[in-house]
């Protein structure tokens, strides 16, 4: 996890090239407002997002993905 930390916040901008990529490219739409909108959106929803969790222990740093939770680091 550690190696990913400095790609992660630009893992949003790279998932809505991506998308666009896929759907002006590969699927040939054309750019809408609502093609942009499905794109913005499926990236958000891919996307990491991190929050601070209260243990005994101290302060924890969890990213949560769609599908996939883990505690990254233990925060200082």
């Amino acid at each position: 996890m550690s190696k990913l930390k400095p790609i992660i916040p630009f893992l949003f901008p790279i998932l809505i090239i991506l998308f666009g990529f896929i759907t002006y490219k590969v699927l040939e739409f054309e750019p809408n407002f609502y093609t942009v909108t499905i794109n913005v959106g499926l990236a958000y929803i891919l996307a990491p997002k991190f929050k601070i969790i209260q243990k005994q222990d101290g302060e924890y740093e969890q990213m949560k993905w769609l599908f996939f939770t883990k505690v990254v680091n233990k925060k200082m």
